[in-house]
């Protein structure tokens, strides 16, 4: 019983550090100049070279099991590439914390979808959390002016919320006879193909300015962050970690706050409290169910 506990812990505990690591995307994706498409590119390929030469240090094993498998990773990959790319647009049009808060409305989004989508069983308790995430993020985000940036902002934060639910949902059908670094390696690959036409028609010219920020991006959030939240879909539904994952907004304003100065408001704080709430409630039932 002990020894359950202490593994229960350690998963909860590497599940809370992927949400930290993940977080600090914002703050990285903010100070990086170049077009979100070529950013997530640079962003691809570095990951994949970094995730590469650990899984030939590590030996890991990646053999495909199944063309349906493929097509399951190659789907996440698109939707994952289009998750970041929107994100990043977000981030340019708008603060961080828009940006962050609109695309955390996906729990809300994975809390309906994947019980059509896997056959999973509805739980009602899901449905009342996502509202606390809803009146969290509605009390946080700022009056939206259909004529100015917060509105395009908006859009492409629920574009990319909506991406990412489904890229959670259907890489949970294949990750229990996966690696969860291969199967992000596997995803980055398609994501770094998707996305190099790109270099013809975009400025590239940024990337020697930028690379510190691209570095902490592939290093922290990518590699180390993202992996590890792959490798926890093994372990909770992806309606557990979407809801546990509304914790990343707090993080993620946090960061601009203390290297870019942006002052989170009284609203912000309020909301974020809904927010917190709801990861509470979620992390408690979670871990009573386990």
């Amino acid at each position: 019983m002990k020894e359950h506990k202490q593994t229960l812990a350690g998963g909860f505990l590497s599940l809370n550090l992927a949400l930290i690591l993940i977080s600090t995307s914002g703050v990285f994706g903010k100070t990086i100049a170049m077009a979100p498409e070529i950013t997530i590119f640079w962003r691809c390929l570095f990951s994949v070279i970094v995730l590469g030469a650990y899984v030939y240090l590590k030996k890991l094993d990646i053999k495909l099991f199944s063309k349906h498998d493929l097509l399951i990773i190659i789907w996440g990959g698109l939707l994952m590439a289009f998750h970041w790319v929107t994100y990043f647009y977000s981030l340019s049009l708008a603060s961080v914390a828009i940006a962050i808060l609109t695309l955390h409305t996906f729990p809300a989004m994975t809390t309906i979808l994947e019980p059509i989508l896997l056959k999973t069983k509805f739980r009602a308790y899901h449905v009342i959390l996502a509202l606390l995430i809803f009146i969290g993020i509605y009390i946080i985000i700022p009056e939206i002016n259909l004529d100015n940036n917060i509105f395009l902002a908006v859009v492409f934060g629920l574009f990319s919320a909506l991406t990412y639910a489904l890229r959670n949902i259907y890489t949970r059908k294949v990750m229990p006879r996966y690696n969860g670094t291969a199967m992000m390696f596997f995803q980055l690959i398609i994501m770094t193909i998707v996305l190099a036409p790109f270099l013809l028609f975009k400025d590239t010219t940024g990337l020697v300015n930028d690379m510190p920020a691209l570095m902490g991006l592939v290093i922290l959030t990518t590699c180390l962050g993202h992996t590890l939240l792959v490798i926890n879909l093994k372990n909770y539904s992806a309606v557990t970690i979407s809801l546990l994952s509304s914790i990343i907004p707090i993080y993620g304003i946090l960061w601009p706050y203390l290297f870019l100065g942006e002052i989170p408001r009284v609203s912000t704080i309020i909301g974020g409290l809904f927010i917190l709430a709801s990861f509470s409630i979620e992390a408690y039932a979670s871990n009573r169910a386990k």
